[in-house]
């Protein structure tokens, strides 16, 4: 039994390595999550680091904890303006899309490899879904961009399609543990399941928000862990009322990003290094689950599936499901490219391991396989199809502004000094707390002849001098709210 300093020293090489590592992603265009797959796998028992790792129940519960993560971070950046116009194709994509998915490799597999319907079935809902953690991590890493609505889709689908592979998975398992239970007693469960799931997603989203900016904590560096702590309760809640907790913390994390919130800034850093850190924990210890021993024997079974699941499943799914949009045959085919696979099937694939079905370890090394397959071969690829299809755009990196309760753009602003009366009504209460106009920011404080940069939780005072940056007639709102009388009054 090796002791805690060893396991430490081991996994702080493992991190390092795969931080290390991820630089070099960029440069060779491949992406990290590849890299960090083969680290684990090389540090396993049949590595060069003879880790012996053969628990899938610590798989999956570690792979459950960062999906909620990773979901919650994809949710959390989301903008709904730019979700908005593509709100039906991707609810679209990400719940037809599944199943048409499912089908299609379904039926490869019963037909090719000789499965049962329920295996194939099995099979094909472990791989139905795009990943969030993988499309995140392509598109970004590599400088990636995707011209109108293409990668708010993308991304709308991957982050919102997890939970409906998630339950046709367990559903599947279910049957296969029980014959005799009719396939039609699904659907009323698959309803309730998304309906909590969408309601717990919104009620904690809502609650969070509040929490968040009426809670005075002492310290900033307090509220990662606060909203860590409802990240966890959003989650198991719905699934403890037999909702959808992915689909609850997705929603949870659009809902908050789009919010006005104290200390947006420090939640978003955190979201974003703690999402990295989940990634690459979860991707580590998948790879020191596979024993590539076992890989070599279904390497030709796992091309077999791979080249269905990437140019007959999801183009086929993705035209249907896209028939009535208005995509042309060019953006179609790279939304059906763009349909990664990444740690979500592998965690899944533990499922049938933890249930003790048939097959469960040929399936768990066919979706390892596929994985594989795809991120070389997609993952490293999207820049390139994308040029060639002529749907590219320029890549843009997401601009922050300083003050933290708002990123829109302000157009045709002007920056003025505006005093707080003693007797505003806004006196003693904090920014956040109060209704300022959209396109309007306080940039500076001046307080007892010192300047300081306010935030959410600041506390106004009578007397404070508030350099605003607004427009005219945001100015005139401003001076409104603040009670501040003009020279007419």
């Amino acid at each position: 039994m090796p002791s805690i300093e060893n396991l430490l020293f081991a996994a702080g090489l493992l991190l390092l390595l795969s931080a290390v590592i991820s630089k070099l992603s960029d440069r060779l265009g491949v992406p990290a999550l590849l890299f960090f797959l083969i680290i684990g796998m090389l540090a396993g028992s049949e590595g060069i680091g003879g880790i012996y790792f053969n628990n899938a129940f610590v798989a999956a519960s570690l792979g459950i904890v960062a999906l909620m993560f990773i979901l919650f971070a994809g949710g959390f950046d989301t903008s709904l303006k730019d979700i908005r116009h593509v709100l039906a194709p991707g609810v679209v994509l990400s719940t037809m899309g599944v199943i048409l998915t499912a089908l299609v490799v379904a039926v490869a597999s019963v037909f090719w490899l000789k499965f049962s319907w329920a295996e194939g079935l099995l099979l094909g809902s472990i791989v139905s879904s795009t990943d969030a953690a993988a499309v995140f991590s392509v598109l970004r890493s590599q400088k990636a961009s995707l011209r109108g609505k293409l990668q708010p889709l993308l991304e709308l689908e991957s982050g919102s399609n997890d939970p409906i592979a998630v339950f046709l998975t367990l559903s599947i398992i279910r049957l296969i543990q029980c014959p005799s239970s009719p396939p039609l007693g699904l659907l009323p469960s698959f309803v309730l399941n998304v309906g909590l799931g969408i309601f717990i997603g919104w009620l904690f989203g809502r609650g969070i928000i509040i929490i968040i900016n009426r809670v005075k904590l002492a310290h900033e560096g307090l509220y990662p862990a606060l909203l860590f702590s409802l990240i966890f309760l959003t989650y198991t809640t719905a699934h403890e009322i037999e909702g959808n907790g992915f689909l609850a913390v997705y929603l949870a994390g659009i809902i908050v990003g789009n919010a006005n919130l104290i200390h947006k800034k420090t939640l978003k850093n955190f979201l974003e290094g703690f999402a990295w850190l989940m990634q690459i924990i979860m991707f580590l210890t998948l790879g020191l689950l596979v024993f590539p021993s076992h890989i070599v024997p279904i390497v030709g079974i796992g091309l077999l599936i791979s080249v269905v699941l990437m140019f007959i499943a999801r183009p086929l799914s993705v035209w249907i499901c896209l028939s009535l949009a208005k995509f042309n045959w060019r953006e179609k085919t790279i939304i059906a490219w763009v349909g990664l696979r990444g740690a979500v099937p592998i965690i899944l694939a533990t499922f049938p391991l933890l249930a003790g079905i048939p097959k469960a370890e040929m399936i768990f090394n066919i979706v390892f396989f596929i994985v594989l397959t795809s991120i070389l071969l997609q993952g490293t690829s999207v820049p390139q199809v994308a040029r060639w299809l002529k749907v590219d755009a320029p890549f843009k990196n997401k601009s922050t502004q300083p003050i933290e309760l708002t990123d829109r753009k302000l157009i045709h602003a002007q920056l003025e000094d505006v005093i707080v009366p003693f007797n505003s009504p806004v006196v003693g209460r904090s920014v956040v707390e109060v209704k300022l106009p959209v396109q309007s920011l306080i940039v500076l404080v001046c307080r007892d002849e010192n300047f300081f940069i306010p935030n959410g939780a600041t506390i106004l005072n009578g007397g404070d001098v508030l350099w605003v940056l607004a427009g005219k007639n945001d100015l005139k709102k401003m001076n409104k709210i603040l009670g501040v009388r003009s020279s007419k009054d």
